[in-house]
């Protein structure tokens, strides 16, 4: 009974979160059918076309519809997300996704460098629409938000 809840979360983790093909290594796995929850476990990599996220645990949320409502990856977490316009690369303690808003929150020590357009920014927490490419970047008296970018010469 165990092995097929957590081979049903798996299916509903790549066939719901994302439309693309997923693949997920991690040391171990365990499903919560209760809590609607997947956990990988240890060494965790999510791949899904060109993009990745590596972290400690990733953990996967279902609503009362089987239906993916958020993920998060927690520990020392880094990723690489690219379109045709956009293309981020960056770390935080803690990375939530929403899919349904293709939003992410870092927290912890959170860097995004957008290699599209040159900049960097890093605080305790960077809200990122990737829709828009909008982000709204948090930091505090210790760790003030740092936005880096570079200026052409107008020679």
């Amino acid at each position: 009974m165990l092995f097929s809840s957590i081979f049903f979360y798996a299916l509903l983790f790549t066939g719901i979160l994302f439309a693309e093909k997923v693949e997920i290594t991690s040391d171990s796995m365990q499903a919560e059918d209760i809590k609607k929850e997947v956990h990988f476990i240890g060494n965790v990599k999510v791949k899904q076309l060109e993009n990745w996220l590596h972290g400690d645990i990733v953990i996967v949320y279902f609503d009362e519809n089987n239906e993916t409502k958020k993920y998060e990856a927690i520990g020392t977490v880094t990723f690489e997300f690219k379109n045709e316009k956009q293309f981020y690369q960056g770390s935080a303690d803690k990375v939530t996704y929403f899919p349904i808003k293709s939003t992410y929150v870092l927290t912890g020590k959170a860097v995004i460098d957008d290699l599209m357009n040159k900049r960097h920014v890093n605080g305790d927490e960077i809200v990122l629409d990737t829709i828009t490419g909008n982000a709204n970047v948090q930091g505090s008296r210790k760790k003030p938000v740092k936005f880096i970018f570079d200026m052409e010469d107008s020679k």
